[in-house]
């Protein structure tokens, strides 16, 4: 069978069993960033590897940046931009410390709970009304991420908050993103975040620069192209398929992120993980399938499903 056939049969398949089979190839691919990441922050600086992925997706997407450029600078709202900017970085860097000193399926749990950030967030930013229920899967939601977390006894671990801070920031850039939607192009939201990122971070990279090994670099590069790759087959899966069902489906990267820090790291998640897991995961999904009833797409927006935009 060639590869077109099998092209052929998949893009015949009903639209959601595409999006479905997409989603999960795209949350292996999220699952192996982070694994890299974690590789690779065993020797080299957060701000280094952050600096290196940067350059590797403006590589990949520079020649759509240049084919549109300078209209792909022109934005409406430069205040929003530069928010999205910042909360990105902020989202990149506290996410990628977590992952590199914490066990994978703990600072992935932790993400998830940009889910209810997004609700909070979206009540300031897009004046979006929040019933009594999504309020509650909210508050569940958090003692989940409390009972992973363990606050006031020796299982705390500092590095845990700095998780709750990325998924924080990621999720409010998920709802700037979707004002900022409103006014401008997808071309020049990715335009300004690809650029401006690597700029920002190119000085402590620097500072923190260690000559990478050959393994290393692989490493670094790696990160770039799978990041890309994967967002992209996720931009696919919500092209084809429902957000709210997709956005679902998309928590199997909690079991992913479990197989490769027990395959790769020895780390097998503790019962505190796995039950404050559930609570989450639960409570995230019950906001999705609110925000479908009341026909909103925010938790389960496209944007920002990625580990970090």
């Amino acid at each position: 069978m060639t590869i077109a056939t099998i092209k052929t049969r998949f893009l015949a398949l009903p639209d959601n069993l595409k999006g479905i089979a997409t989603i999960l190839v795209a949350a292996i691919g999220f699952s192996a960033m982070v694994a890299l990441i974690k590789f690779a922050g065993q020797n080299l600086h957060v701000t280094q590897i952050l600096f290196m992925r940067q350059i590797v997706m403006v590589g990949i997407v520079l020649p759509g940046i240049i084919s549109h450029f300078p209209d792909s600078l022109k934005t409406t709202r430069l205040d929003l931009q530069i928010a999205r900017i910042v909360l990105a970085l902020i989202a990149m860097m506290f996410g990628f410390y977590a992952i590199i000193h914490m066990p994978l399926a703990d600072a992935t749990a932790i993400g998830f709970a940009k889910s209810f950030f997004v609700t909070i967030a979206a009540i300031w930013i897009l004046k979006e009304k929040v019933g009594p229920r999504r309020w509650l899967a909210v508050l569940v939601g958090f003692g989940g991420v409390v009972l992973m977390l363990q606050p006031g006894t020796d299982g705390f671990n500092i590095i845990g908050l700095y998780a709750l801070i990325g998924s924080a920031a990621a999720g409010v850039v998920m709802v700037v993103i979707r004002k900022l939607a409103q006014s401008d192009t997808p071309k020049t939201i990715l335009t300004y975040q690809a650029i401006a990122v690597g700029i920002l971070v190119a000085l402590p990279a620097w500072y923190y620069w260690k000559t990478p090994t050959p393994f290393e670099w692989v490493l670094l590069i790696g990160i770039g192209v799978v990041s890309y790759g994967a967002q992209m087959l996720n931009v696919y899966a919500y092209k084809w398929g429902e957000a709210s069902l997709l956005a679902s489906i998309d928590y199997i990267r909690l079991l992913y992120s479990t197989a490769f820090g027990w395959l790769l790291f020895s780390q097998i998640p503790g019962p505190y993980t796995w039950i404050g897991s559930a609570i989450i995961i639960g409570a995230s999904i019950y906001t999705i399938q609110r925000e479908r009833k009341h026909k909103q797409q925010l938790a389960s927006s496209p944007q920002g499903r990625g580990y970090i935009n």
